[in-house]
């Protein structure tokens, strides 16, 4: 007898479960731009990795991520507009720029969650490198996801889903290595 699809084996969960995996699932491969949000994510675990250590406070931690974040956000969505111009002659105007500015909120979005981590240990009290670290495994580790939800959504088999695994890992312990090599 054969065995059931992953659809039929969804079907047998309970509504609850499938609702709240289909929305994790949503929520972390976002269908608007999810390069921008991957972008938002490397850059925020990159500058957390090369900023570590030499801040001295939070505050000064999460006020220069935030801005470089706001940075690259605006670096990223100007760049394509401008570059869209530049291939294809035509003037600024408006839905260029809400287009683009879409793909900016996406970045934003990417960099929200390593934040998020770092805040939550901030008001937990921890130590600033430990929330450096907590939001740093928060940007490996949703690389990893993501290229798990990018395998399962195509229906990968095993061993290409343990490629994609790897290359998510391989982001992440380069994102490591950074922080090893600059401090």
């Amino acid at each position: 007898m054969a065995q059931p699809s992953s659809v039929e084996q969804a079907a047998e969960r309970p509504a609850s479960a499938r609702g709240n995996a289909r929305t994790f699932l949503h929520e972390l491969m976002p269908e608007a731009n999810p390069a921008g949000t991957v972008y938002g994510l490397i850059t925020v675990g990159a500058l957390l990795a090369a900023e570590s250590g030499i801040r001295d406070t939070y505050e000064e931690t999460v006020g220069s991520l935030a801005l470089a974040t706001i940075l690259y956000g605006f670096a990223h969505s100007y760049s394509e507009l401008l570059g869209d111009r530049l291939e294809t002659p035509s003037r600024l105007n408006r839905e260029a720029i809400v287009r683009v500015m879409a793909g900016y909120f996406s970045v934003i979005k990417g960099a929200m969650l390593p934040l998020l981590a770092m805040l939550i240990a901030w008001a937990a009290g921890a130590p600033q490198e430990t929330a450096v670290t907590a939001a740093l495994w928060t940007t490996v580790v949703s690389l990893f996801l993501l290229e798990i939800a990018a395998g399962v959504r195509c229906h990968a088999r095993p061993l290409v889903l343990l490629f994609d695994a790897c290359v998510g890992a391989t982001m992440g312990v380069a994102i490591f290595a950074l922080k090893a090599i600059i401090h």
